[in-house]
């Protein structure tokens, strides 16, 4: 087994023997009872070592570890015995933030999240029945390894088979749904229910996820996030599929669904409050075979940034799109597949373009983000009131800029072109592949080729890829004959190293933290509106859109390799090769 190794014999780490040392001295009794509240009020101990005058977390929990002689663990490689964890209840791990790591002879070595925590040792010490010699590690280190180990919820579902119920904590439903007094719905309020579902949604909002799936097995449930546009499986419990049906009636009590219907797809809309930020929640039911399947949107609207260089665009494809988006009338399309982001960017067009002599209207289906100052309609087809039927009305009350979410059919199609022709400037997205295919999109829904041409002023392509995580990524040097065809390798000496993932307890082992855009901006010019309006091939359109500057999606993710952002592979799984590129090497 892998031994626990300090964090001053670690590489990445700052201190030193000496250095800890000495700066255990610093630490007067003040400052070992502003670390022990710190610990007590939940571990944040980055907070009060920046408060202590310490340059970073290590150096800090060095100092508290050699005043209160204790060793400092590095929890990222270690070895974890499976057979010593499952002879402590999970409860109590969860509930005083202590991990077993191995045992030494006759006694047992414990990793505490709170170095203070006394009476968490003598609480093992009587479960183990032997002597315990405790060490320190970042206490969200700790919280980590329990649940990678245990799984979300561990120790709710442990109380659950307990009968021992909790009072639900940690997440505040804004607007409670109805429910009758079937059994279904009583087991769906039970407390321990409510927080096991509570912990769930914590869970994700903490991860960044921007879906939750919960999918029925035959003896199993499987719940997983997607995290940067990557499923991800979350370590649960086995028994947790013993409460799956209550898991399912309480979701649907939250999104005001009916719990006794389970036979057609149900959708349903959950508002809820985490750490002090308001989370949307956008659930969808559908019956499968071995139960019904929930998919959940996760919308932090506290986490969002509408701003087009926020989503990683370029300063040259930045300024010719604020150009663009700033003139008094046209179409202005956004492509590519759903997540893609392309809801994100518009809105962050509309927020560069808001003012108070610029009146703007929204419809959507949904609405995803409430933007202050602009009119957002939400699209509800079971009343009549499509896309094209509220673009007719919106242009009745006086606006200059109208977005409508997505251009499906040929009355919504059309409808724009007539909004762009009488003065108005209209954003929309569709669903291509790249940006000169719009053109054709648009045709095939029945639009005259001459007034596709003299309507739509640009299109902007996008894709969203994965960024490095920068505490692990690192530089090495491809083999050329490996490199993808047209890889600018010429380019490879002038801008720096590439570079590939590597994973650590950062970004949870996969190398990637956060997403930026790669874009495709085609601005419309003379000979690309001859050619749409004679129904030219795509890829004949492209090719002369990139004889006029236009920079590919591939080309720009090149361009992002090469400056250190993201990998190869990134732009290799969201892209695909140009029709008409040409090797660069």
């Amino acid at each position: 087994m892998t031994q626990p190794k300090t964090l001053a014999a670690d590489s990445s780490s700052h201190s030193t023997e000496s250095s800890a040392e000495a700066a255990s001295d610093a630490l007067d009794v003040g400052s070992l009872g502003a670390a022990r509240a710190a610990f007590v009020e939940g571990g944040d101990a980055v907070r009060v070592a920046k408060e202590l005058g310490f340059t970073d977390e290590d150096s800090f929990l060095a100092s508290v570890g050699a005043a209160l002689r204790m060793e400092v663990v590095e929890l990222g490689e270690m070895e974890i015995d499976s057979d010593l964890l499952a002879s402590f209840p999970a409860r109590l791990i969860h509930r005083r933030r202590v991990f077993p790591l191995k045992r030494d002879g006759d006694t047992l070595v414990v990793v505490l999240g709170d170095p203070f925590d006394v009476g968490a040792v003598d609480a093992f010490a009587a479960v183990a029945g032997q002597p315990i010699r405790p060490a320190l590690a970042r206490p969200r280190d700790v919280s980590r390894l329990i649940r990678e180990h245990l799984g979300v919820g561990a120790e709710t579902v442990e109380g659950m088979l307990a009968q021992n119920d909790t009072d639900p904590e940690g997440v505040e439903l804004l607007e409670e749904g109805d429910w009758d007094d079937s059994e279904a719905a009583e087991m769906a309020q039970e407390a321990s229910v409510v927080r096991l579902v509570n912990e769930i949604l914590t869970e994700a909002v903490e991860l960044r996820a921007s879906d939750i799936h919960i999918e029925a097995q035959a003896h199993s449930i499987v719940i997983r996030y997607r995290i940067d546009g990557v499923l991800l499986r979350q370590p649960m419990p086995a028994e947790i599929n013993r409460f799956r049906a209550a898991i399912v009636s309480r979701l649907k009590i939250m999104a005001h669904l009916n719990i006794a219907e389970r036979r057609i797809p149900q959708d349903g809309r959950i508002k809820i409050r985490v750490a002090g930020r308001e989370v949307d929640v956008r659930v969808s039911i559908i019956p499968m075979m071995h139960g019904e399947g929930i998919v959940m949107r996760v919308l932090d609207k506290e986490s969002m940034n509408f701003s087009l260089m926020g989503v990683g665009m370029a300063e040259d494809c930045h300024a010719q799109f604020h150009e663009m988006i700033k003139m008094p009338h046209g179409i202005i399309l956004v492509t590519g597949p759903t997540g893609s982001g392309k809801t994100t960017t518009l809105y962050s067009a509309l927020s560069e373009i808001q003012s108070d002599e610029i009146k703007i209207i929204t419809t959507e289906d949904p609405i995803e983000y409430q933007l202050e100052g602009i009119n957002q309609i939400q699209v509800n087809a079971k009343v009549g009131m499509t896309f094209a039927a509220s673009l007719r009305s919106i242009l009745r009350h006086d606006p200059d800029v109208v977005l409508v979410g997505e251009i499906r059919d040929f009355e919504t199609a059309e409808n724009a072109i007539q909004a762009s022709l009488t003065g108005h400037l209209v954003f929309s997205t569709l669903h291509t592949n790249d940006a000169a295919s719009a053109f054709m999109r648009l045709v095939d829904m029945g639009v005259e080729p001459y007034l596709v041409s003299s309507t739509v002023e640009g299109i902007m392509a996008q894709r969203l890829v994965r960024t490095f995580c920068e505490a692990c990524r690192e530089p090495f040097t491809p083999i050329l004959e490996d490199l993808p065809d047209d890889f600018p390798r010429a380019q490879m000496a002038e801008m720096g190293p590439i570079y590939r993932p590597v994973g650590c307890r950062a970004c949870r082992g996969t190398g990637y933290s956060g997403r930026l855009g790669l874009f495709e901006l085609m601005k419309t010019n003379e000979e690309i509106r001859h050619l749409a309006s004679e129904r030219a091939a795509s890829p004949i359109i492209a090719q002369a859109a990139r004889d006029a500057g236009m920079r590919s999606l591939r080309e720009d993710g090149w361009k992002r390799v090469l400056e250190g952002r993201t990998s190869i592979a990134e732009v290799l799984r969201v892209t695909r090769a140009d029709r008409q590129a040409k090797s660069h090497a």
